[in-house]
Formats: C-alpha cells, structure tokens, sequence
C-alpha cells in the first residue's frame, strides 16, 4: 500500500541523520502484533517480537528482520548506525552488552523512520472516541489511513436520543463523540489510541482548551472486551512512564447507544475550514500531528 510522502521530520532523520527528541510518544506504547518497516521505502525491519521498552525514550528492538539492517560505525568511531539495507535510511544506533534482554542487544530507533503494519486481525471494526469538540476529532480521524468512516455523534448520556441544543444547556449527560470504522489489518486498535491521546489532553476533566462542559469529557466507549484491555494496559504505561504531569482522568467505559449528531455537525472542518474556530485551532493542530505521524495520516 502506498504511504503518504516523507514529512520533514521523517526527512530530517531518514536522510539527513537527524534524532528525534526522546520520549516523543510514537510507538513507546504500541505492543499491538505486526511489523514496523522502513518508513522510506517500505521494507520490513523488525517484528513486534523483538520489540521491548528500554526506557530510554526511543522504540527500542533486539533483533532483527533477516538482512534488514546496514550497520556502519560512526565517524567519531563510538557508536555503530543502523541503516534500512534496502534504502540506505537512517535508523538509528545500535548497543551491545546492556542486559536488558537476553539477546543483550538494543536497537535504538527513531520511531520517525519507521511506520507500523499490524498483524491481520478481525478486519472491520469500530472505536468510539470522545476527548473534546467532535469537530476537532473528526477531522484528525478522517484522514488517518485505514479509516473508512467517521461520525460525529452522541454517546454515554440518559434518553433515548440526543439532541446538539440539550447537550449544551446539561439537559442530558452525553459526551461528544466520533465512531471511527476502521481495517485492523491497516491501522491498530492500539494506533488509534496513540493518536487520541496525542490529539487531546486526557488530564483535563471536562474541558478541552475554551471548549468547558460535561460533554467534552475525555473517554473511550469500548467495543469488546479487548479494547478495553488494550486501551487499560495503554493507560497504564503512559502513567508509568510519566508521560502527563498530571493524572489522566480518560474515562474507561463500555460499549454504550451511539446517537449520529445532527447533519450539520457532519464533515465540518471539511466543510467549514476557514472559519475562525477551525483554522486557529483545527489546523495548527492537524499541521502539527501530519509531521509527527507521517505514517499514518493521509492528504485530505
């Protein structure tokens, strides 16, 4: 499947032997199966297997694809490159004699030349997502490749329908939500996630930057059983990791009657993308999760 093009964050580090900012969030978390590939050219470098966290802030892996990496020693002569063997893209370094793993080997590498290709799993499926305005989600979910469909809706409140008017005054306890149809075998369960909690603040109750009310709560309706223990595990090591300065209050819930909002709050930054409200916050915002996750998020 053919990738979005390089963003220059991918460049600065693929072709130009750049280094990411430690800790940056892509792929520190992700334990979903599969494998992660040359984000230039596409080839398989290491399996979810080898996979570990080391702590340091970067994806980290103790083995390798047969053949899939170049190592060449620094100029300084300390530290050993890794390069896609197919492209010649810079990966990262590599480290021995660690004991972090029995294979006592590290590849250290920057999670943006890399890009993700998860086990085939149940085809099909569908994520619920409220964190703020649904027109901010929406727009961020729309482009994510591997996303068939995304509406903006109602979810987690009393009564049998939902209305855009009553939400806003408190008549009713629904959240803002989007419903994301989505191919597991293109995008991750767990890669969704890593996007959500990247796109909102899950520390804050209730508020999402000017945007206060009870339905703009941070949570996630699970859809099975496993969600909800991917989404709990992914929790638990963004707190581990003390990633937030504050706790995260992301509400776990279960699967819950999802109400589609109102035809005119359907495609909006789409539809309405130089107003006011969506170029200031919309689309610093979008320009700023394109670079970060080049991966992943196609052109509109």
């Amino acid at each position: 499947m053919k990738q979005p093009p390089l963003t220059e964050a991918e460049r600065h580090v693929l072709q130009h032997k750049g280094t990411e900012p430690p800790f940056s969030g892509r792929f520190l978390f992700l334990s979903s199966k599969g494998t992660y590939c040359c984000r230039q050219c596409g080839a398989p470098l290491y399996h979810s297997d080898s996979k570990f966290d080391a702590g340091c802030g970067w994806p980290s892996f103790d083995d390798e694809e047969p053949g899939a990496i170049e190592r060449r020693l620094d100029a300084d002569g300390r530290r050993t490159e890794v390069l896609c063997q197919a492209c010649g893209g810079h990966l990262g370094h590599v480290f021995e004699g660690e004991q972090l793993t029995e294979k006592n080997l590290r590849h250290c590498v920057n999670a943006q030349s890399l890009s993700f290709q998860p086990k085939a799993d149940e085809g099909q499926q569908v994520a619920v997502f409220g964190g703020g305005c649904f027109w901010c989600l929406e727009a961020l979910f729309q482009r994510v490749i591997g996303v068939s469909r995304v509406t903006s809706g109602y979810c987690g409140g009393t009564g049998e329908d939902a209305h855009y008017d009553r939400i806003c005054h408190g008549q009713t306890d629904h959240i803002e939500v989007i419903q994301i149809q989505f191919d597991s075998a293109q995008v991750a369960f767990e890669q969704l996630l890593e996007l959500f909690f990247d796109c909102h603040d899950p520390t804050s109750q209730d508020q999402q930057g000017a945007d206060r009310g009870k339905q703009y709560r941070s949570v996630v309706f699970c859809q099975s059983d496993e969600q909800k223990r991917q989404l709990e595990n992914y929790i638990h090591r963004l707190t581990e990791s003390k990633v937030y300065p504050r706790p995260i209050v992301t509400q776990i819930a279960g699967e819950a009657p999802f109400y589609p909002a109102e035809p005119e709050h359907q495609n909006y930054y789409r539809r309405h993308g130089d107003q006011p409200y969506c170029a200031w916050n919309i689309t610093p915002k979008l320009a700023k999760l394109v670079q970060k996750y080049g991966d992943r998020i196609g052109p509109e």
